[in-house]
């Protein structure tokens, strides 16, 4: 097996870095995911200081509330490691303190001790926090996008205007799963990575998707997981070699539009799972049902998107899987349903950060919407939009959008004596009869 300077060796000759000129990382977003994969790498390539550099970006002033810091203290003291490298930094007289109520903790001020505020039972390694945007981004030769989708756009166009005067093209991963919906010139999506080009001129050989049945915190407690990176041939393979490790198996694919459509379609199902697990109290039946219907909407809308898009299989499959069983998407539908939570509450959750199933929903019903799109169905005379053949999109998009509807509906959508069998989607779909390359904008940067 190649060891961990080794790969890092041999990235750095790829990308031409000289001896004395480190190979600068810089991640752009401190959520869970963002966080544990920056922190996987400084776990096994920081030790080489003098040949890499690692960094994360997350914006200062976010304050954490005496309950987290409360509950962070009891984290603290219940990991003896945790506990004595605390004590050998000289910051766990903070956590006393924060935990008495007599000082305030920030965000980032915690993730420079290894403790992500979205993830807060799950402690990292430290690491080296930048608040400056201009500082973490400006020379970095690999930008990790962990930023959620509804984040991206913005932020890369701030980050565009420090690589101005840069000679060399960066190499961007992006994590981001999610969507924008555009109605002009044509109704198309813009998926996080066609944001980043068209944000920084970067080409898209350059920007690379990686995704995976994985969940942040399991993974960085070493429970074995998949993972693919998918994007032009020039990196991705190099850099899937470059990210492998023994409990974190990454993969290379070429169908960055399937895979990176899947990620901010599982989102939006995972929500609507969430509900029929905590309205059918588990049911296995009810949660079946639901897996059926649901990847077979996931196929149809992929077909839309891509001429031959890889079948919903093997770790897609499986990402969409863990997605709908576990992750702050499945859990925000358990709570709305439960009544935990209320929509009046808004899409970021203490604790949990963006609920990107949401922003999803109104994307990609808002685009499968528009009658520009309308399409024939088997067996009936009137054209109607895509959307039609989504059922449970509807529905979400009512309960969770028009907030037209209660979390209960979702089960009238799928106990609908209309509704066709999931395979007569599935066969629509496959049929290539309905694809859409402008969907994708194909015809204006493709």
């Amino acid at each position: 097996m190649v060891g961990s300077e080794e790969k890092l060796d041999e990235l750095r000759r790829l990308l031409g870095k000289a001896d004395g000129d480190p190979l600068r990382i810089a991640g752009v977003g401190a959520g869970a995911w963002g966080s544990v994969f920056l922190a996987l790498l400084q776990d096994s390539y920081g030790r080489y200081r003098d040949k890499i550099q690692i960094r994360i970006w997350r914006r200062c002033g976010r304050a954490v509330d005496r309950p987290t810091a409360e509950h962070l203290f009891e984290v603290i003291n219940s990991r003896e490691d945790v506990l004595r490298r605390l004590i050998r930094r000289c910051a766990y007289l903070k956590y006393v303190e924060a935990r008495l109520g007599d000082r305030t903790l920030y965000a980032d001020e915690i993730l420079r001790d290894g403790f992500c505020l979205n993830m807060v039972d799950t402690p990292l390694c430290p690491l080296k926090v930048v608040t400056n945007l201009q500082e973490a981004v400006w020379d970095a030769d690999i930008v990790v996008n962990g930023l959620p989708s509804t984040e991206t756009r913005e932020v890369f166009e701030e980050i565009s205007k420090y690589w101005k005067e840069r000679l060399t093209v960066p190499i961007i991963i992006s994590l981001s799963k999610g969507i924008e919906a555009a109605l002009q010139p044509v109704p198309h999506i813009i998926t996080p990575t066609r944001m980043i080009h068209r944000a920084t001129g970067v080409p898209m050989e350059n920007i690379l998707y990686l995704g995976g049945p994985n969940i942040a915190s399991e993974i960085y407690n070493k429970e074995y997981a998949n993972a693919r990176i998918c994007g032009a041939e020039k990196w991705r393979k190099h850099l899937a070699k470059f990210l492998r490790q023994p409990h974190f198996i990454v993969w290379d694919n070429s169908d960055l539009v399937t895979h990176e459509v899947m990620g901010g379609l599982k989102n939006v199902y995972a929500i609507g799972a969430g509900m029929v697990a905590a309205l059918t109290n588990e049911s296995a039946t009810s949660k079946s049902v639901y897996f059926a219907h649901c990847t077979s909407e996931m196929i149809f809308i992929t077909h839309l998107l891509a001429e031959d898009p890889e079948k919903l299989a093997g770790p897609l499959l499986a990402d969409t899987y863990v997605t709908l069983l576990k992750g702050r998407n499945a859990w925000y539908g358990q709570m709305l349903a439960k009544g935990g939570l209320n929509l009046d509450m808004g899409d970021s959750i203490s604790g949990k950060g963006m609920i990107q199933g949401v922003s999803a929903v109104g994307a990609f019903y808002e685009l499968l919407s528009q009658s520009s799109l309308n399409m024939s169905r088997h067996g009936e005379r009137k054209p109607v939009a895509p959307v039609e053949l989504c059922p449970i999109l509807k529905t979400l998009y009512k309960i969770l959008i028009k907030r037209e509807q209660s979390s209960e509906d979702i089960l009238q959508a799928l106990r609908d004596e209309n509704m066709n069998d999931p395979r007569d989607r599935i066969e629509i779909a496959q049929s290539h009869a309905f694809y859409m390359p402008s969907l994708l904008g194909k015809p204006i940067d493709s």
